[in-house]
């Protein structure tokens, strides 16, 4: 494909998304959110179906998980934002005389991971529709059929309660043949539509480059970072409890979800109970040799990333991969490490069951442990603690680099919302400027709107003998310009 071409493609889809956005800006409240419940009832109704798509297309995870995946990504993201008022005035406060407006944003770009395809489109769409913004979605190639599956269901829906056309329009319209498929035609035609001077947002989940392409293309963006999130467990805690909470994370979609555990770090102290009870829920730890093994399937030492191979595979399938034997019935695998950083390729995030596993002398240096996993490839995005000591806790939290703190919870599902804590159901996951990411915030339909304020004329009685002149006068000290105004600092 051209540049000529993907350009052309390109404004197709925006000039019929800024002809949706000019409709949709004319919605009411109630319009709008019978729109949106009506797409998160089609997305929840066909979440098995969707889930099964996206296991079979992608040959990732498990569909049972990726069915809960949808769970989240239509009910309980429906739940979080359904009261959350995006049309009109969102306050007016007579004091200050400053009122708050509400107005979209328009045409969003929205890229889908192939880790989480029919969840992330569900997801996207709902915060898009709800803040009154048209969506483009844009799959990964290895996940079109099921990305393009779930757009169709959610615009039938959103159609059938008088949204605009083209509301949600998707790029591709049917899987790739990867036999005749060229990589440089689908990242021309993403590039043009990112650049594209009618968009007006990216939302972009998914690996490092993309994310890159889309802060570097001029248009506004939401991305997200690496996770290679450390587990702390301290001494306070309730072992049992802790590893149960981390498999049940770990294994879930086969670690497929980019705020899972990455490594698990223990003191010294507990390091023989927190062992043996790994052994007892289904852990195998590997021995040096495997560990060297499992490094040449898990780890793409040329681009310094995960191997695509065992992203979202099973044990069995990884270990296969390696040439080990593990036990029938094995969870995950775990790397006992002395390291972190390049020589040790297992401390890196890995998108599969595989935990490294560090013994830390005492506290201080578990969580130094822990600051140097963060560094290595996960700053801004996520990290865990379990422990029952709340003085440990806070200094835990303050030494870590980290949007999303959890504690005594499964990362995967903690670091999402909505299900173990308070914090917004998204899908996209902010890193803050250390993951160099805008916000640390779970991205949702809040971040969707532009807030238009409207300022009254209110005189401040701080100031309300201003006088020019006197800052004009180079003879008066500071002290005494700002007695004028009966200000003391």
């Amino acid at each position: 494909m051209s540049i000529e071409a993907a350009k052309k493609r390109a404004d197709d889809f925006l000039v019929k998304a800024k002809e949706s956005a000019a409709i949709f800006s004319q919605l009411s409240q109630e319009h709008v959110d019978r729109i949106v419940k009506a797409v998160y009832e089609a997305g929840f109704k066909n979440r098995v179906k969707l889930a099964k798509m996206a296991v079979k297309e992608t040959g990732m995870g498990r569909w049972e998980d990726k069915v809960i995946k949808n769970v989240v990504g239509s009910l309980f993201v429906y739940e979080d934002i359904k009261n959350l008022k995006t049309v009109g005035i969102l306050s007016d406060d007579r004091e200050t005389g400053i009122m708050e407006i509400a107005q979209p944003i328009g045409p969003i770009l929205a890229i889908i991971p192939v880790t989480n395809p029919t969840s992330t489109v569900i997801f996207k769409t709902l915060i898009a529709l709800k803040a009154r913004n048209p969506i483009i979605i844009s799959p990964h190639q290895k996940a079109i059929g099921c990305c393009v599956e779930t757009a169709k269901i959610c615009y039938e829906a959103a159609l059938k309660e008088d949204a605009p056309e083209n509301c949600i329009q998707w790029t591709r319209e049917e899987p790739i043949d990867f036999a005749t498929f060229d990589i440089k035609d689908y990242y021309a035609e993403t590039q043009a539509l990112m650049s594209h001077p009618k968009l007006s947002l990216i939302i972009a989940t998914g690996g490092g480059g993309v994310v890159k392409a889309a802060y570097t293309s001029g248009t506004p963006a939401y991305g997200v970072g690496s996770g290679n999130v450390p587990i702390l467990i301290d001494k306070s805690a309730d072992i049992s409890f802790a590893v149960k909470n981390i498999l049940i994370s770990k294994t879930f979609d086969n670690g497929t979800i980019c705020a899972s555990e990455q490594s698990i770090v223990v003191e010294q102290s507990i390091a023989d109970a927190v062992i043996k009870e790994f052994k007892a829920q289904g852990g195998y730890f590997l021995s040096e040799e495997e560990i060297k093994k499992v490094e040449k399937v898990a780890f793409d030492r040329e681009r310094e990333i995960m191997s695509a191979g065992v992203v979202g595979q099973s044990v069995e399938k990884i270990a296969q991969l390696a040439g080990i034997n593990v036990p029938a019935g094995t969870s995950v695998l775990l790397a006992p490490l002395k390291g972190v950083g390049d020589d040790y390729p297992l401390s890196s995030e890995i998108l599969c069951p595989i935990l490294a596993f560090y013994v830390a002398r005492d506290f201080n240096y578990a969580v130094k442990t822990c600051i140097d996993l963060n560094f290595h490839g996960g700053m801004g995005h996520s990290a865990g603690i379990y422990a029952n000591d709340d003085g440990v806790i806070k200094e835990f939290s303050t030494e870590m680099s980290a949007g999303r703190i959890l504690v005594n919870t499964p990362s995967s599902q903690g670091a999402i919302g909505g299900i173990f804590n308070k914090i917004h159901t998204s899908l996209t996951l902010g890193c803050g400027t250390a993951g160099k990411n805008i916000t640390t915030d779970n991205i949702t339909a809040k971040h969707l709107i532009n807030i238009q304020r409207v300022a009254r004329r209110r005189g401040n009685e701080r100031f309300s003998n201003f006088d020019a002149n006197l800052f004009y006068d180079e003879s008066l000290s500071t002290d005494e310009i700002l007695r004028k105004f009966n200000l003391n600092y």
